[in-house]
């Protein structure tokens, strides 16, 4: 089983939690971590400055498509960043993961 994190930003931990828990409850994602961070990036021709939330969203790879649609749908931003890495584990810890996001 390939698993996968999910790097995430938010506007505010509101946001965040929303979509969170709606990828929880969906069982899309075993568990998320929650990151205060300063973000500088281009938009609209010019470099723009802010506080966001970042999440590092634990999943398995055969989600990443149910998930990504989640995050796009519920989030704010209109170009959302979300970002996949492949990541490998201990057994116990992806036969957790595997466990708690079965349908």
């Amino acid at each position: 089983m390939k698993l996968i994190t999910i790097y995430v930003t938010y506007k505010n931990l509101t946001e965040a939690q929303k979509i969170t828990n709606a990828l929880l409850k969906n069982r899309l994602i075993a568990c998320a971590t929650f990151l205060p961070i300063k973000s500088h990036y281009w938009w609209k021709n010019k470099v723009q400055k802010s506080n966001e939330i970042a999440t590092f969203l634990t999943a398995k790879g055969s989600d990443w498509n149910d998930i990504k649609k989640m995050v796009k749908k519920m989030h704010s931003y209109q170009v959302p960043c979300i970002k996949k890495e492949f990541f490998l584990t201990t057994k116990d810890y992806e036969a957790w993961i595997k466990d708690v996001t079965t349908k």
